[in-house]
């Protein structure tokens, strides 16, 4: 196992995320307890030393599950990470309430490292209202030992995260963002990194297979691959992609069956960064992969100087290609339900004044009616 330095203590390079353990009959809510021991179990005594896990996985009960089998160890030699869930706005005058229960259900006295949970577009103004006491309560329990290390993760933009550190930044030690060679420009992470780096904050990348996609490739992009490392394994690329990049310290892996944890044990056993030719062939393979699954859009506004509505057409053509092209997840239903619901997809009154003007030739009202219809919204 690969070990990275953090302040004074000394972490595993890959961490268990509990977020997708295995489960009963294909209901995420019923962890499959007996599956989930032993993968603990094989995780703790092979040289991981890092779990996390969060209030919303598998509908609460990860936590549990956490607690239920970790606390089987001495407490000193593992490192647990929870998050408080302001990813719903319900949530944020609870934090006592949430915590103490967090506690409780992970059978321990402390938290190594507890996050503000998503910090995104529309949860980042109760996050940093004052009304909620959320950062003061939290700094009062690391001041009294209940927190060792506290830091958040980020869904939202770079814009939302430049906020967030401008005000809490002095007292946050890590953030945990989403991280691989799809979302390099896709999801704008490499400027994410560079604003971290900037910062002197350590990275913890979640999503690192982007929910699994990344664990298999067409047989086109195998054989670009093998290319380059005869050896290595398509879910190796993504591991040694991140093993390439500065700052990152923490990869967790949200693994849901004994297979993927020996697989992506194995693949630490090694760091073996990526050369620049290796990585560059790589993000460029991401790149046409995201480009042919979705709409050309160069961002160029002409369409949003003939849009009576006013929307956000680019934007929205972004979020659009994100949900099309990885075949849906929450970023994009998240994205827009922040939004005034006067500038969601729903409001074009498909015009055609935008399609008029648009050097792609994109069809936008069709565009805008399609995704209103796959959000729901």
């Amino acid at each position: 196992m690969i070990y990275r330095k953090f302040q004074d203590i000394t972490l595993s390079g890959l961490g268990l995320g509990m977020m997708r353990l295995p489960v009963v009959n294909g209901d995420d809510k019923v962890v499959d307890e007996a599956a989930a021991a032993e993968m603990i179990d094989y995780a703790y005594h092979n040289g991981i030393n890092y779990f996390d896990t969060a209030w919303g996985y598998h509908n609460g009960n990860s936590e549990l599950t956490a607690g239920k089998f970790l606390s089987r160890y001495p407490r000193e030699s593992y490192y647990l990470a929870t998050k408080f869930p302001g990813y719903d706005n319900s949530n944020m005058p609870k934090v006592k309430e949430i915590f103490e229960k967090q506690l409780e259900k992970c059978q321990t006295p402390y938290f190594d490292f507890y996050l503000f949970h998503n910090v995104y577009e529309g949860n980042v103004d109760d996050y940093l209202d004052p009304k909620f006491g959320i950062l003061e309560y939290l700094l009062e329990q690391k001041k009294n030992g209940r927190i060792k290390h506290l830091g958040f993760s980020a869904h939202g933009s770079v814009a939302v995260i430049k906020r967030f550190l401008a005000a809490y930044g002095e007292h946050m030690e890590f953030c945990q963002i989403q991280l691989n060679y799809m979302d390099w420009h896709f999801q704008g992470a490499e400027e994410k990194v560079k604003l971290l780096n900037e910062a002197g904050i350590p990275i913890w990348v979640m999503e690192p297979l982007r929910g699994g996609k990344l664990a298999k490739a067409s047989e086109e992009k195998q054989a670009a691959l093998a290319m380059l490392r005869p050896d290595e394994s398509i879910p190796a690329w993504a591991f040694r992609f991140l093993q390439t990049i500065p700052g990152v310290t923490m990869v967790l892996s949200g693994m849901s069956s004994m297979e993927q944890l020996k697989a992506n044990m194995e693949t630490y056993a090694a760091d073996a960064p990526l050369t620049k030719t290796e990585f560059d062939a790589l993000v460029n393979l991401a790149d046409e992969e995201t480009k042919k699954g979705g709409l050309p859009c160069t961002a160029c506004h002409y369409c949003t100087t003939h849009c009576p509505q006013e929307l956000p057409i680019p934007e929205l053509i972004a979020l659009y290609n994100e949900h099309k092209i990885t075949g849906g997840g929450f970023i994009a239903p998240m994205a827009v339900s922040s939004m005034p619901q006067e500038k969601r997809p729903a409001n074009c009154v498909g015009c055609r004044s935008c399609e008029q003007v648009c050097p792609q030739q994109i069809r936008i009202s069709e565009m805008m009616s399609e995704f209103s219809g796959m959000l729901g919204m």
